[in-house]
């Protein structure tokens, strides 16, 4: 379960890169009640999506040659700079260098071994999200993975997590949580991408998941303002109801209501 008690290795940001930040932000406003606070030119276009004066994620333009839409999640670290040489060593690649934001923090961007994208956040003034794990805000984070023991090899790694398989639809799909936080820190998980998903040229990716009170009602939103399916909302025994599509610009995600505990 996801909290803003942040603990190293768990993650306390995300952010989604855009061609189009203004119609990006009225897409999410029409399907999540999202209002956009944006940070000026200081801050190259950059902006917070609030709910009820939380900030619940972030919105920037797209900086990077040949880069496409994509939500990227944020970890905890203690030091950007030592989890830069740990993602190294651990045959990872640095897409953006450790780098000060302003005094709100320390940050860097990586991409894994098997292709996903994620970054780091080293807490200064904002330690992070405002709100998550309920309704319209983060409640979890999940890396679908060409490579699931590679994968989990390499983050185990750098942030020290522990993972517990269970047998889900099939496969065997890994509950990540923080070192030494047990099932009641729980964040994330990681899935082996299915064969014929391979041969239809799926690649690594970080998907995050938003809670909300109405699977359907918030995926017909989402269709209805240019959303393309790739899940329609579907029970998971035990988990919850839960639905995935992309955005109008191809950044993918999941909505889900959560099973009572």
């Amino acid at each position: 379960m996801l909290t803003t008690t942040y603990v190293a290795g768990a993650p306390n940001w995300i952010d989604l890169g855009s061609p189009d930040v203004d119609a990006a932000a009225a897409f999410y406003g029409a399907v999540f009640g999202w209002q956009l606070q944006s940070l000026g030119p200081d801050a190259g276009g950059y902006g917070f999506f609030q709910v009820n004066g939380k900030t619940v994620a972030a919105i920037g333009p797209l900086t990077e040659e040949g880069a496409s839409s994509a939500w990227t999640p944020y970890f905890l670290t203690p030091d950007a700079d030592a989890t830069t040489k740990a993602v190294e060593q651990a045959g990872g690649t640095v897409r953006v260098p450790p780098g000060d934001v302003f005094t709100e923090g320390r940050m860097a961007a990586f991409t894994d071994p098997t292709g996903a994208e994620f970054a780091v956040w080293q807490p200064g003034e904002t330690k992070g999200l405002g709100a998550v794990n309920d309704l319209n805000t983060l409640s979890w984070t999940e890396l679908y993975t060409t490579d699931a023991a590679a994968a989990k090899d390499f983050y185990r790694t750098v942030f020290s997590w522990d993972y517990e398989h269970m047998p889900f639809a099939g496969i065997t799909y890994s509950v990540v949580s923080p070192s030494g936080g047990g099932q009641e820190a729980t964040q994330g998980g990681i899935m082996q991408l299915p064969k014929e998903h391979l041969e239809a040229g799926s690649r690594s990716e970080w998907h995050p998941y938003f809670e909300v009170s109405d699977v359907d009602a918030t995926f017909a939103d989402a269709t209805e303002h240019g959303a393309t399916t790739l899940i329609p909302p579907m029970d998971a025994e035990g988990v919850g109801r839960l639905a995935m599509f992309t955005d109008p610009f191809g950044a993918a995600l999941a909505v889900i209501r959560s099973a009572a505990a």
